[in-house]
């Protein structure tokens, strides 16, 4: 029972950082120093995707479901086994539409960042 709370828990942790590379540049807005663990979550997600190595989230789910003797991700991995299909269709993921979106909703979360950040420093001035 432990290590399948764990591995809920993992699944919850992983879905928070997929939300927060997602958004979390428009949280950057009100807490602008929170910028460089955005920077830094959206480097590990873009590498992950680019390089194609698996994230150390998706192992410790894997871990804790074999602990409870439960059956561990497929190999397609976490977006795959809990969001295409339940969040966006699969079509969705062939044409790229889903990464496309979250790479729009990061380039319009920076440049509204950028643009504040220049507007308060002129009024500050």
């Amino acid at each position: 029972m432990p290590y399948r709370v764990l591995a809920d828990g993992i699944v919850v942790l992983h879905l928070l950082f997929l939300l927060y590379v997602t958004v979390g540049g428009f949280v950057a807005w009100r807490w602008p120093r929170s910028i460089v663990l955005h920077l830094f979550a959206v480097a590990w997600g873009v590498a992950s995707v680019v390089v194609g190595f698996e994230c150390p989230l998706t192992d410790a789910e894997n871990w804790a479901r074999d602990r409870a003797g439960e059956t561990g991700l497929p190999p397609s991995g976490f977006i795959d086994h809990y969001l295409t299909g339940v969040i966006y269709p699969d079509s969705a993921l062939g044409l790229g539409v889903a990464r496309a979106l979250v790479a729009a909703c990061i380039l319009v979360s920076w440049v509204g960042l950028w643009r504040r950040s220049r507007r308060l420093r002129s009024v500050s001035s």
